[in-house]
């Protein structure tokens, strides 16, 4: 990977991976203090929009699908609170339509592909997520159906997993190992965006959902103070329903062993404008409420290293 640090010495970013065909784009970009300044990790695996030539002549309507199968500007979202907050931040620069960075590499439609599949790269039987359309590759949209003119290849495949998804699990395990050794717990916030959710009648649908995998990838503690910090700001937040988290928190999770992860899903017309293509006029109040989250957790996952306890922490990057 290649780095690119600041010019005050203790910081910078990783760019790392590439995007076949992209021309050298990589797949990914890591931004991150050193020593860092707050044990949590942004990470946006839906935000990128570096798409080669190719998958686009590939696509059926390449703009609008594009445009539901991306968390549009999740990433700039990011950006925005991890300058705040001084969290670590990690952002995919390839596009979903090409790997969903957020489902394992077993789970192939393999019928997408010509020749119908090599037992090298997946399961003949792929999981419920590849069955309903949106596996490691997308395959159909509820209201779009088919994303593609035609048939994969096998090599593509190859190809996306070994420049992409790997290397973006490889940074993302290495930057939560770092932060866990200065901190002694470290917090992964696996940031994505939704479509504005239907909800019982009478109820406002809420604006954010919070999954932690029922409870499996996150220490309780820091879910209840999610869900009280949303209280106290009056906005409207679900429980891993409907999403309780990916791929992402399932392999990178370990709460027994100080490792912390949630996935924060965020409406999107709560930030981009009325057609969902372009920020809106709630993105500043967005980045002032997550960055608020996102301090408080920080000093809490600090708490947690040290074992609980003692004095609040003070965060170094206000």
């Amino acid at each position: 990977m290649a780095a690119d640090h600041g010019s005050n010495g203790d910081s910078g970013r990783i760019f790392g991976g590439s995007i076949p065909g992209g021309q050298g784009v990589p797949a990914f970009v890591l931004s991150a203090a050193e020593p860092s300044a707050v044990p949590v990790l942004i990470a946006v695996p839906h935000g990128g929009r570096a798409y080669p030539g190719p998958v686009l002549e590939r696509m059926r309507n390449p703009g609008y699908a594009a445009l539901r199968l991306e968390d549009r500007y999740a990433d700039r979202l990011g950006e925005a609170v991890a300058r705040i907050t001084g969290a670590a931040l990690l952002i995919a620069q390839a596009p979903r339509a090409m790997i969903d960075l957020n489902r394992a590499v077993e789970d192939v439609d393999w019928d997408m592909f010509a020749g119908r599949g090599a037992h090298s790269l997946g399961s003949y039987s792929p999981g419920f997520r590849a069955r309903s359309g949106l596996g490691l590759i997308p395959r159909r949209l509820p209201g779009l159906g088919e994303l593609w003119k035609r048939r994969h290849d096998e090599a593509d495949l190859a190809a996306r997993i070994a420049q992409i998804h790997t290397p973006y699990h490889e940074c993302l395990s290495a930057t939560l190992l770092r932060l866990r050794e200065r901190w002694g717990a470290a917090l992964l916030i696996d940031l994505h965006s939704m479509p504005p959710l239907g909800w019982r009648s009478g109820q406002a649908p809420p604006e954010f959902v919070l999954g932690d995998r029922f409870g499996a990838s996150c220490h309780g503690a820091l879910m209840a103070s999610c869900f009280a910090f949303m209280a106290e700001a009056r906005r409207g937040a679900a429980h891993n329903r409907p999403y309780a988290g990916g791929y992402v928190l399932d392999r990178h999770a370990d709460p027994a062993g100080g490792i912390h992860a949630l996935q924060l899903e965020v409406d999107r017309t709560s930030y981009l404008d009325s057609r969902m293509a372009e920020p809106g006029e709630g993105f500043d109040a967005m980045v002032e409420l997550l960055s608020a989250l996102v301090r408080r957790l920080a000093g809490e996952v600090a708490g947690l290293g040290r074992g609980g306890g003692g004095a609040p922490w003070a965060i170094a990057a206000e």
